[in-house]
């Protein structure tokens, strides 16, 4: 039982990153198009990293799988965070 809270936890700071990186895109990347490749990209990498989470458990979609996914989905998405979030801070335009 405490896996699963802890597992709970650590998905919502991830949706929270994912969440923080899709709406800081449009702020950083200069062109309709060149945001939704910066988005896609994003999603297909962690549904990619989502679906190896999801297939470390026996239960396809059990809690405990179910977070896994949401975690890998997440972790897709702290790179592209810390980078906006350090171009925020510096106060630098799109690119």
């Amino acid at each position: 039982m405490a896996t699963t809270a802890w597992m709970f936890v650590v998905a919502i700071v991830m949706l929270c990153i994912a969440a923080y990186a899709q709406i800081r895109v449009p702020a950083h990347t200069a062109g309709v198009e060149k945001i939704a490749w910066a988005r896609g990209i994003l999603i297909l990498v962690g549904l990619a990293l989502g679906y190896v989470g999801l297939r470390t458990y026996q239960e396809p979609f059990g809690p405990r799988a179910v977070l896994a996914f949401v975690i890998g989905f997440g972790l897709g998405h702290v790179p592209a965070a810390v980078i906006l979030f350090l171009k925020r801070a510096r106060g630098v335009g799109k690119s």
